[in-house]
């Protein structure tokens, strides 16, 4: 019963998001606003509506807005170039772009046609001018996910924290951690490397996309700037091992996060991140044999 009632109570939270998107479609996106509406924090409510809705936050609102423009089209004399402006682009050849590839017709031809035709989803969400009452998610891979939960005790950790695109932001941050760690010695038999990817990449500009590159320490160290001094938060964590490209991550949280959770019957702890623990060495691992736990934290 528990299980369900979360289920519900998820689905609930997403459908309170989902109607504010469509009442909201010409307004700024804000992302902050968002997530307290379904109760998540920031960090934590991009990954949760991808798992559940398929695809990402700027995807669905993009998708709803051009079945928007598509059904004016249609239906109302409004010229194309304002119901482009309105669907958020900043000129009808982008408009025209976007929509040819959408709907495999150009938007002149689509109003000769008179045609209303939704476009693909998986959530089966679509352009509403009423209340969204359901909409479709898939959790029945939840049950075959090899999903550990686990208590974990706090630890010291150093960290540094790079800004950019996740793949040069990484980079750099190990970079930094390893050459001022290794010369003193800090890496040992225990030590744990620990990734943490703060923002959503499909909404939050390139440059200020943060990651930090993290190890545990088992003594204290005095950091020096721009390592950090930190604590990785203990408590219960629910753990799913990834074997592959560290590229396939994202849709490995997309299940647990989409899937598994709702159906479990547990929240996560929001004052906590989510983060990533490297099981194997990348320059000496083929790309489809590492290893990575991603922790989620739990109430």
């Amino acid at each position: 019963m528990l299980k369900l009632d979360t289920r519900n109570t998820y689905a609930a939270r997403m459908l309170k998001v989902l109607n504010h998107i469509q009442r909201n479609l010409d307004e700024p996106l804000e992302l902050e606003a968002l997530a307290e509406l379904a109760c998540f924090s920031v960090s934590h409510f991009h990954r949760v509506f991808k798992g559940m809705l398929g695809e990402t936050i700027m995807d669905h609102r993009r998708r709803i807005r051009l079945e928007r423009a598509h059904l004016r089209l249609a239906t109302t004399r409004q010229s194309v170039t304002d119901i482009a402006l309105d669907a958020g682009y900043d000129s009808l050849e982008a408009f025209s772009r976007a929509f040819r590839k959408s709907y495999g017709l150009s938007p002149s031809q689509s109003r000769d046609s008179r045609e209303q035709r939704f476009l693909e989803a998986p959530s089966g969400v679509h352009y509403s001018a009423g209340e969204i009452v359901e909409f479709l998610f898939d959790d029945t891979g939840a049950a075959v996910m090899n999903v550990r939960i686990e208590t974990l005790p706090e630890r010291a950790i150093l960290r540094v924290r790079e800004t950019g695109p996740y793949k040069e932001s990484a980079e750099r941050a190990w970079k930094t951690l390893c050459e001022w760690a290794g010369p003193k010695g800090l890496f040992g038999p225990s030590t744990m490397l620990l990734g943490i990817g703060h923002d959503d990449p499909t909404i939050t500009a390139p440059e200020k996309i943060r990651y930090d590159a993290a190890m545990t320490v088992d003594r204290p160290v005095q950091a020096e700037a721009p390592v950090v001094a930190d604590v990785m938060p203990g408590g219960e964590y629910a753990i799913i091992t990834h074997k592959g490209p560290y590229e396939g991550l994202e849709e490995a949280y997309k299940r647990i996060m989409g899937q598994w959770l709702p159906q479990s019957g547990r929240e996560m702890r929001d004052d906590s991140p989510t983060f990533e623990a490297y099981l194997n060495d990348p320059t000496r691992t083929p790309p489809q044999e590492l290893l990575t736990d991603i922790h989620i934290p739990l109430k």
